[in-house]
């Protein structure tokens, strides 16, 4: 299971989501964002779905998901 971090920008006043799984694959630090923490996952998940899918797709190995241990 990839994880999903997400972050409320105060300046902006929107919900920034970011894929740390991902992160060697995309543009910049967010990979989408949304008006409202429901929005902002759900774009979340569309942007990892289409991440999965494009490797797959081009045969590239996925990410290891990386564990966060319990503190």
């Amino acid at each position: 299971m990839y994880s999903m971090t997400i972050a409320r920008a105060e300046r902006d006043q929107v919900y920034l989501v970011s894929l740390p799984d991902w992160q060697d694959r995309l543009i910049g630090p967010a990979a989408t964002h949304g008006a409202t923490y429901e929005e902002a996952t759900g774009n979340g998940q569309i942007v990892l779905d289409m991440l999965i899918a494009d490797a797959v797709e081009d045969g590239e190995p996925l990410p290891e998901p990386k564990v966060f241990p319990l503190a």
